[in-house]
């Protein structure tokens, strides 16, 4: 076999290996619905909310891959998603939604140039900028929401304020799947009828196709294409060089610095179009309305080992779990359970690759550390009825974590990730 096809075998594999993971997550999911009596794990209403709240996740965690493929690391993400949700409402209240988010793309794309300046041009330690932009970022939204917005002006005659923008003059449009969401809506039929699998795989599709705002659609499309971008292109193979050996990309006379410039401003405007999304969800922009999202997507894009599906998933989960947790408190009992189920298939993988011996002397520890933690969420799901109101809130972000840390712990990022590049200047 050539190393094109082996190449092309182990793409296969790990497609096939990734279908399998989600059909056998709904199938827990079915599972866990049943035995727990909860619904709402997997009613379409859930899935629609875990929808939104992944969305900006995933585009500022989409941003920190543009950016750390390239060797620039970008903790600067949530200051970029502050630029761009104050400047979608200003320009959104005036001109309509397509003027909120081609505002919001510049936005964000000055907050990336700013880092771009700082790190490619002047060598500033990464995080430095990065700790810089999130904290320049609330104050020169908060400036200019005092000049703009002052009062008497128009704009506070329209109900602004130096914590609010005034409400978009047209909402962002919604579109529902035909084929999934026709006028009889037999996905919801479905859904209601509570059968093991069918009607949760019903809810999850009617969740995710039901009037959803375009630019969740878009903000999905951008999955693939930068993964088409950053791995099918020559383009994308320069910017990725620049992140593993610049100076290597250099010999072969890639130009270094416009390549990070590039990756960073892109990086900076796909944070400020997840702040346009939150803009669209609350109908106009609000101050601190990122919530750390900016932080959360880079997350995400950690666990997902820098690549688009593996951020995605990571993204996913956040949503998902955040949405339960707002959906319904009892429900989030039931995820215990998902713990447990998790944690068992866990060691049920080690113990199938062999002997631990055999695998090292720290598997023993990994082993029974997981099959510890089964018991325990066993025992709660068992013995706890309600959680407190500020358990439950605690609880989908716990479990997450859990979840992504079980399921990353080969990570590796790019290697000149973060690393001070000067033409000539080879390390």
């Amino acid at each position: 076999m050539t190393t094109v096809e082996a190449v092309g075998t182990r793409r296969v594999r790990r497609y096939h290996l990734a279908l399998i993971g989600v059909a056998l997550a709904i199938v827990l999911l079915s599972l866990v619905r049943v035995l727990a009596g909860s619904t709402d794990l997997t009613s379409s209403g859930t899935f629609a909310i875990a929808l939104a709240f992944a969305v900006p996740i995933g585009l500022a965690g989409l941003g920190g891959l543009w950016a750390e493929r390239a060797g620039v690391v970008n903790i600067g993400l949530e200051g970029m998603m502050v630029l761009g949700t104050w400047f979608a409402g200003w320009a959104g209240y005036q001109w309509g939604a397509t003027a909120a988010v081609v505002a919001g793309l510049l936005g964000g794309a000055l907050g990336g140039l700013v880092h771009a300046i700082a790190t490619v041009s002047f060598g500033v330690d990464h995080i430095i900028s990065g700790v810089a932009i999130n904290l320049i970022g609330p104050g020169v939204t908060r400036f200019l929401s005092e000049v703009l917005y002052a009062e008497g002006s128009p704009a506070n005659e329209a109900g602004a304020g130096i914590t609010s923008s005034p409400t978009l003059s047209s909402p962002a449009p919604e579109v529902s799947l035909p084929l999934f969401s026709s006028g009889s809506d037999w996905l919801g039929k479905l859904e209601n009828t509570h059968w093991f699998l069918l009607s949760d795989v019903a809810g999850i599709l009617r969740g995710l196709t039901h009037e959803v705002n375009v630019l969740i659609i878009v903000a999905v499309a951008l999955i693939p294409l930068s993964y088409y971008v950053l791995w099918r292109t020559a383009f994308g193979l320069r910017l990725r060089s620049c992140g593993e050996n610049p100076w290597a990309a250099e010999s072969l006379g890639v130009n270094v610095y416009l390549t990070k410039y590039i990756a960073v401003v892109i990086s900076g405007a796909l944070a400020g179009l997840g702040g346009v999304f939150l803009v669209f969800v609350a109908t106009k922009y609000v101050e601190g309305q990122t919530g750390g999202r900016g932080f959360i997507g880079l997350a995400a894009m950690i666990f997902g080992n820098w690549r688009p599906g593996g951020l995605a998933a990571g993204a996913s989960l956040f949503g998902y779990a955040d949405g339960l947790q707002l959906r319904s408190s009892q429900a989030v009992t039931g995820l215990f359970l998902l713990g447990a189920l998790l944690l068992i298939l866990y060691v049920g993988m080690r113990l199938r690759r062999g002997p631990l011996g055999d695998q090292g002397a720290g598997h023993y520890t990994v082993v029974g550390l997981s099959a510890l933690g089964a018991a325990v969420f066993f025992w709660l799901w068992l013995t706890v009825e309600a959680l407190p109101s500020e358990f439950v809130f605690i609880t989908p972000h716990v479990l997450t974590l859990l979840v992504l840390s079980v399921a990353s712990q080969r990570l590796r990022m790019p290697k000149a990730d973060g690393v001070p590049y000067r033409r000539g200047d080879q390390h």
